[in-house]
């Protein structure tokens, strides 16, 4: 298959993590990452495109050190994906419920400077949005097709929900952040695998 090697992931791996399925329902943002709906009203994404946007992604969050970077999943699907990704990379995650103000508020304990952050899901990760729209840093959101794209800077078009998913998209996301922060030299000496990325 042409541009296969280009892919950050041979196609059959994101299409057997599902990285492309969609939902019943579409939003008008979501609309130009839509490749085709199939017969049973699921929306289907553009793989190109969600590989396009994962590069973008993953050259954007290199410019930052890892604790300038705060990932939020408030979606359980996710926990172990970013737990994995800042145990290898050193990015700051919350797995749960992200307490408002904390990226605002100087007087709250839990209190923490980001120049950035990325949420699994803008509608359950709102409470981050918001807080990184007040200080005016950018957000990078894992959008599926029936997501909202208001308050976001990057939009990553992919299935926010499936723990296949997430778990391909981080783990590719951490192999390619740490090899452009230089922590490691190529592919080869990435270790971790998907698996440790996934739920079962």
């Amino acid at each position: 298959m042409a541009g296969e090697e280009s892919l950050l992931a041979p196609t059959d791996q994101y299409l057997k993590a599902g990285i492309h399925i969609g939902t019943k329902f579409r939003t008008k943002y979501m609309e130009k990452f839509i490749y085709k709906t199939r017969p049973d009203g699921l929306s289907v994404l553009n793989l190109q495109k969600i590989d396009e946007r994962i590069k973008i992604c993953a050259n954007f969050l290199a410019q930052y050190a890892p604790e300038d970077i705060i990932v939020v999943s408030r979606r359980e699907n996710g926990w172990k994906s970013i737990r994995m990704l800042s145990k290898l990379t050193g990015i700051r995650v919350f797995a749960g419920r992200y307490p408002p103000g904390i990226l605002t508020n100087p007087h709250l304990d839990k209190f923490i400077e980001a120049k950035i952050v990325l949420v699994t899901d803008s509608w359950p990760d709102r409470n981050v949005i918001s807080d990184a729209m007040k200080i005016g840093i950018p957000v990078i959101a894992l959008c599926d097709t029936n997501n909202q794209s208001n308050n976001i800077d990057l939009v990553v078009p992919c299935n926010n929900k499936g723990k296949k998913s997430l778990g391909l998209f981080f783990w590719i996301l951490a192999r390619e952040y740490m090899k452009k922060r230089g922590m490691i030299k190529n592919d080869s000496e990435f270790k971790a695998t998907i698996d440790d990325f996934t739920d079962e």
